[in-house]
């Protein structure tokens, strides 16, 4: 099963755990900011935002499915589909990127920094980018899968759920140099339950993007 069709299968029945920081998040993006939710999954965060008196918002994803039901219980938000890592929008036309769980769903470093590109392209000068996700997880269940995967998946962090779906977790090197060309405004270790209810170490990250 490839990631898009585990992603579509699941589509239904997923509910995804990491926090939104609303408040640390409206200090940086006020209530008419054009916010752009990539990986979107259902529409979750999106849905927080816009009960939080947000009216410019847009989801994409790459599961048609997901993309579905996120339009099924969000009739006001925007939603599509993305195709080839690409975000189907205008350069410099986002005032805030959010990036939720995302880059553990991608398992190569070129896979992610294309879609780092592509992030800081739809990002307006001075856009801001928040995003949570999964550091290394030091106990030794999580060790264990890493070694067990890193000859097969040609990445040490990433992992094979008994479900299917294909993870990673992130050195602090590697998310630091992913995040080079964003000035940080925001860097903070957080423990955070994954979709499968165990607790695993992450960060919250918000940075500002530099000019070139």
């Amino acid at each position: 099963m490839d990631q898009k069709e585990y992603w579509n299968s699941v589509s239904e029945t997923k509910l995804f755990t990491l926090p939104f920081d609303g408040e640390l998040f409206s200090g940086y993006a006020g209530k008419d900011s054009i916010i752009v939710d990539v990986g979107c999954g259902y529409g979750r965060v999106l849905k927080i935002l816009q009960d939080e008196g947000y009216g410019n918002l847009t989801g994409y994803d790459f599961s048609e499915m997901m993309i579905n039901r996120a339009r099924r219980e969000s009739l006001q938000i925007r939603f599509e589909t993305m195709e080839k890592g690409k975000i189907p929008r205008e350069d410099e036309s986002a005032d805030a990127v959010i990036l939720f769980a995302v880059l553990t769903c991608i398992v190569s470093d070129e896979k992610q920094e294309a879609l780092i590109k592509e992030i800081r392209r739809v990002l307006k000068p001075d856009g801001i980018l928040y995003v949570n996700d999964y550091l290394l997880n030091p106990n030794e269940r999580n060790q264990e899968r890493y070694r067990k995967y890193e000859k097969e998946l040609g990445v040490y962090g990433a992992f094979i759920l008994p479900e299917g779906a294909i993870c990673r977790h992130h050195s602090e090197e590697h998310i630091k140099e992913l995040f080079r060309e964003f000035e940080t405004l925001e860097y903070k270790h957080v423990v955070y339950t994954t979709m499968n209810g165990h607790e695993s170490p992450g960060f919250t990250f918000i940075g500002r993007k530099k000019k070139t």
